[in-house]
């Protein structure tokens, strides 16, 4: 069977699905990132959690891609990967904006914020100082692999929360949802000052344009998210039959639409906060009845054809890649790993495990 999908699939799309086209490359790609992922997951070392799989889909990217033959014939177009990357990102902030706690949020606003805002603008002036001073990057190019670095990842954050809060871990607290809240907000943040130094670096209108541009992406972000959250928080109704199926078939599909037009329109950083927003508010209407920029800066200087800003941007794309290699497991593995022991357990999840246990033994 899967023989005969494959060359149903060759006999439509030609070359796509022979070594070297789309195809082939993303159903490579995805097999082996589904087995790294499994193999790095298997592997477990005394007192510690299992180490993340994340660790082996990136290092099974990496290897495929620097591998002579094999990156020859496994190959992915930037436009099919972009498109990937997107659509990962709006399931990602779908699942952020589903898990937020809307009581929790209220009492942790202010932290919330000054946990977003913080971190980001420190760590983007720190690294454009770094980049400026040891790489040679103009000041601008500095900054905007400040953000790039600055960002939150989502892939890593959201996962781990969830897992965290759906064992009662922080939840009295609101520990899960802010950590979700800020990391969120942090990658708008991030956006907003990447676009805008991707603006100034390939002067793209004024300085006062790009910043003007940046606060304007937010309120169009916050204000499509309004309404599609209200519309998709009452439509379907109610008493509609697999009525699950459908809320998720809209809020996906809004989300994936949300996230590709506004890339289309120019406003790249709206598109998620619409995501994470429409989600939210979707969630709290339904709650009664229950880490992708880096390269745009590379792909952005070979559209202009100019290879000193195309040098520039590997170096915010080699950067941009190391840290994720590097910081992404580690934060997950310690995620996992102090989560329970620092945070209080919610004491209905210790009933509930109580009950569970004694509904065993009887």
């Amino acid at each position: 069977m899967v023989v005969l999908l494959w060359a149903v699939v060759w006999s439509i799309t030609g070359s796509e699905c022979l070594p070297g086209g789309n195809l082939f490359g993303i159903i490579i790609l995805f097999y082996c990132s589904i087995f790294g992922g499994k193999l790095f997951g298997l592997i477990k070392l005394p007192t510690l959690p299992p180490l993340p799989p994340l660790l082996g889909m990136l290092l099974a990217g990496f290897l495929i891609r620097n591998i002579p033959v094999v990156s020859d014939n496994v190959q992915v177009q930037h436009q099919w990967s972009s498109a990937l990357r997107s659509i990962a990102l709006s399931v990602i902030l779908v699942r952020a904006g589903l898990g937020l706690d809307s009581n929790a949020l209220k009492k942790l606003k202010g932290v919330c914020v000054r946990l977003s805002m913080g971190p980001c603008l420190v760590e983007a002036c720190t690294s454009a100082v770094l980049a400026h001073f040891l790489m040679g990057l103009p000041w601008q190019w500095g900054f905007l692999l400040g953000f790039v670095l600055g960002a939150v990842s989502p892939a890593v954050v959201v996962p781990s929360m969830l897992l965290l809060q759906e064992g009662g871990y922080g939840v009295e607290k609101g520990v899960p949802t802010l950590l979700m809240a800020a990391g969120s907000f942090d990658d708008i943040l991030a956006i907003t000052g990447f676009n805008t130094c991707l603006g100034m670096a390939f002067s793209t209108g004024s300085t006062v344009f790009n910043v003007l541009k940046g606060v304007l992406e937010v309120i169009i972000g916050m204000a499509a998210g309004l309404l599609l959250g209200f519309f998709i928080r009452y439509f379907p109704s109610g008493d509609q039959d697999k009525l699950v199926w459908k809320r998720a078939f809209l809020i996906l599909g809004l989300s994936v639409l949300a996230v590709f037009s506004s890339t289309y329109f120019g406003f790249p950083g709206s598109g998620g906060l619409c995501t994470l927003v429409m989600a939210f508010l979707a969630g709290k209407g339904w709650a009664s009845q229950k880490a992708a920029i880096g390269s745009v800066a590379l792909d952005t200087a070979r559209a202009h054809g100019d290879k000193q800003l195309e040098e520039y941007g590997m170096d915010v794309l080699t950067v941009a890649f190391l840290s994720i290699l590097i910081t992404a497991p580690i934060g997950s593995l310690l995620i996992g790993l102090l989560g329970p022991r620092l945070l209080q357990k919610a004491e209905r999840h210790n009933k509930d495990e109580e009950d569970e246990i004694k509904s065993t033994r009887f």
